[in-house]
């Protein structure tokens, strides 16, 4: 019996040792894991900021379309001032186009 007794207890030390380098490679191995996780969920929030900055909302439709009708009057007025200017117009066409786009 002291023999089986002795074959029983190394087994019981050797597998005690086994588990208890197993149990601490798993947890070491979860800390990695863990840290790659939370690494990786940094560049991931990190990234987007720096990749597309935020553009501002666009303004009211109703604000742009006054701006754009007026812009495109305040280009036609400088062509007519400009053909005016290389006598293509006369004063009195000028006025006459002005008033039409104006109005």
């Amino acid at each position: 019996m002291p023999g089986l007794l002795r074959g029983v207890a190394r087994t019981a030390v050797v597998a005690g040792t086994a588990t208890a380098v197993s149990n601490r490679v798993s947890r070491r191995q979860a800390g990695r894991w863990a840290q790659q996780d939370y690494e990786q969920e940094q560049q991931q929030y990190a990234q987007p900021q720096y990749a597309q900055p935020q553009a501002p909302p666009p303004p009211p439709a109703s604000q742009t379309a006054p701006a754009d009708e007026m812009t495109g009057k305040i280009e036609q007025l400088k062509q007519l001032a400009d053909l005016k200017a290389q006598g293509v117009l006369t004063d009195a066409e000028f006025e006459d186009q002005k008033r039409r786009l104006l109005a």
